[in-house]
């Protein structure tokens, strides 16, 4: 396919914004699908570059949050390792099962996610002891986190960073910073296996993940400097935009 500098230019801002979201709260697909879809590419060449275009934005805000000291890499090998085994069991059984029949229910949790924690002001604010043990925490959510993302994707950084927030006791920042370097992973598996299939578009993704890259540094610094607070507002408006997206389009 070809493209106008004018396309290109439109997708490459697109690529930024979602970035910067994504960094903050996950949910850059709601920008970047969408954008890929408008510029005429066929939905699975469209999914396919998405994932090109994410892993971009996801490696420069889990490297820029580790940078900054919200997250050590060397801490998370076994949540990386069996998200990378749930991802890769994601992207092969979603090629013989309909993901579309998961919307309903990511819609329903989606909504639970968005009101427990508009009902629940001081959740995230500061960090709590665990309530499960780190290693049956990061095996367990790896493997059912990392498979959803593989399989089907949208709201995949709200499940991990309320998971965190949740399970783990991390407060908001921490736990953004710890959903990046798991996206990132199960970015990477999926973009495995659509490479493989050959659906990727190069110069679209690539161009696009420039515009992450951005996105995502400045995003990523933003919540370094901010107030827990921010997050959660930020969290909140993507939740509810994820929602909007899945009901409405």
């Amino acid at each position: 396919m070809e493209f106008d500098l004018l396309t290109l230019f439109f997708l490459f801002l697109a690529g930024v914004m979602a970035g910067f979201v994504d960094s903050i709260a996950g949910g850059g697909g709601i920008i970047t699908l969408p954008a890929l879809l408008a510029a005429g590419i066929p939905p699975h060449q469209a999914l396919a570059t998405n994932k090109l275009q994410s892993s971009f934005g996801s490696f420069t805000a889990a490297l820029n949050y580790s940078r900054l000291g919200l997250m050590k890499p060397k801490e998370l090998l076994l949540g990386v390792f069996f998200t990378f085994v749930g991802a890769a069991s994601g992207a092969t059984v979603v090629q013989w099962f309909p993901a579309d029949s998961l919307e309903s229910l990511i819609v329903f949790m989606l909504i639970i996610i968005f009101v427990y924690t508009a009902l629940t002001p001081k959740l995230g604010m500061e960090p709590k002891p665990h309530r499960i043990p780190h290693a049956l925490f990061y095996t367990a959510f790896g493997l059912l986190i990392g498979f959803y993302d593989g399989f089907f994707g949208p709201g995949t950084g709200s499940f991990w960073t309320m998971a965190l927030v949740l399970l783990l006791g991390l407060d908001l920042k921490a736990a953004t910073a710890q959903t990046k370097l798991f996206n990132f992973t199960s970015n990477i598996v999926s973009l495995g296996v659509f490479v493989y299939a050959g659906l990727v578009l190069w110069l679209v993704g690539v161009i696009m993940g420039v515009g992450q890259i951005l996105g995502a540094f400045l995003g990523s610094t933003l919540v370094h400097k901010r107030e827990v607070k921010f997050i959660r507002v930020f969290f909140l408006i993507v939740v509810a935009a994820t929602i909007l997206k899945l009901v409405l389009f």
